[in-house]
């Protein structure tokens, strides 16, 4: 019968395994730290990728800050040209206001009144003058208030009953004071579009 000594065959398997297993170990942990540096360098790519893009955001942002500060400049300089504009429209329209005043104190003055005064400061005028009764001014205001294309917002000042004459011409008589606005052209020419408009849109609502 032979025998066989497999004692140093075993020993010589076991260390080929061990051997084996560490080479394993040592492959396992380069590749493991190559896939660790490939992420990390991934992931670093993309970082800078979106710094990349935040910059350009943030510097097409400033650009854009800019854009509207000039917008925001040049609406200012149109808004302050077409303020001067108005203003010499205004002041040529201004001129013809006396005209105007007086042609709607002659048109809605009743009968009854006389008046004395007039004073205007800015876009007010203060009226004074004398009236038969009280029943006339308030005739008055109503006709300056309702019916007058030029003048708006008509309020009584004053109103108090004196003598007028002497002798036989004596009478008492209602002096009264009244601060009434009187319009531009082209605030007359607005508040007319606007009734105009008003009369049509009533016209088209059904019965």
């Amino acid at each position: 019968m032979i025998k066989i000594n497999l004692l140093p065959h075993r020993e010589e398997k076991r260390k080929q395994q061990i051997k084996d297993f560490y080479s394993l170990l040592l492959l396992s942990a380069i590749v493991g730290a190559f896939v660790v540096i490939m992420v990390g360098a991934l992931k670093q790519h993309e970082i800078t990728v979106q710094d990349e893009r935040l910059a350009f955001i943030k510097k097409e942002n400033a650009i854009l800050d800019e854009k509207i500060k000039e917008i925001a400049n040049l609406k200012q300089e149109i808004d302050a040209l077409k303020a001067r504009q108005q203003a010499v429209e205004d002041l040529q329209g201004d001129r013809n206001q006396p005209v105007f005043l007086l042609q709607e104190l002659v048109r809605h003055t009743p009968e009854g009144v006389y008046l004395r005064t007039l004073k205007q400061d800015g876009q007010r005028v203060t009226i004074s003058g004398y009236a038969q009764s009280q029943e006339r001014v308030a005739e008055y205001i109503r006709n300056l208030g309702s019916r007058s294309e030029w003048m708006y917002k008509p309020d009584l000042i004053d109103i108090h009953s004196t003598g007028i004459g002497q002798g036989r011409d004596a009478r008492k008589v209602s002096d009264f004071s009244i601060n009434v606005g009187i319009k531009r052209p082209r605030e007359r020419d607005e508040s007319a579009s606007s009734t105009a408009e008003n009369v049509r849109s009533d016209a088209a609502k059904p019965n």
